[in-house]
């Protein structure tokens, strides 16, 4: 893994499950000390959010394990899906967006789902949109992004998958 490896994590509306996998997966790879090998980045399917902070309620799960972050929220645009080696959705229904938005069929490579790297997951699993529910459910989500985002790496360290 010579060259530098291109990121986009994607979901709905880019303020909750994203932003989180963008700063969890780069504060993963710092503290493999890999940080240079990656450029990540999030984005949403929608525009519902677009240029708002990241959901105050994830962000305070984050820093209560330590991982703080911020952002603005952007939606998805066709020249991402050149810029990018992997983009990686976090359900089903945000991959076929994706896909349906790509326009090419050589782009279909580059998109996976979120959970196909969590070892505690079906592979088409989803990651769970934690928005209308307790606070319960974005610990959840934390867990569950952490231990995919930690697949990620590993699977990209070990030369186990290629982008």
């Amino acid at each position: 893994m010579s060259k530098q490896t291109h990121i986009l994590f994607v979901c709905l509306g880019n303020i909750v499950r994203s932003p989180l996998a963008e700063h969890m997966f780069q504060h993963l790879a710092n503290e493999a000390g890999v940080g240079d090998r990656f450029s990540v980045d999030s984005a949403g399917t929608s525009a519902f959010h677009v240029g708002e902070s990241p959901d105050s309620r994830m962000r305070r799960v984050a820093a209560s394990n330590g991982l703080k972050y911020d952002g603005a929220s952007r939606q998805v645009e066709n020249d991402d899906f050149e810029r990018f080696d992997m983009i990686i959705a976090m359900d089903g229904d945000n991959r076929r967006n994706l896909l349906l938005m790509a326009q090419k069929q050589n782009y279909e490579h580059k998109v996976h789902l979120m959970r196909a790297f969590d070892s505690q997951a079906i592979p088409t699993d989803p990651v769970p949109d934690p928005w209308y529910g307790g606070m319960d459910g974005f610990e959840k989500v934390y867990k569950i992004i952490e231990r995919s985002c930690q697949g990620l790496l590993d699977a990209l360290q070990s030369g186990e998958l290629e982008v």
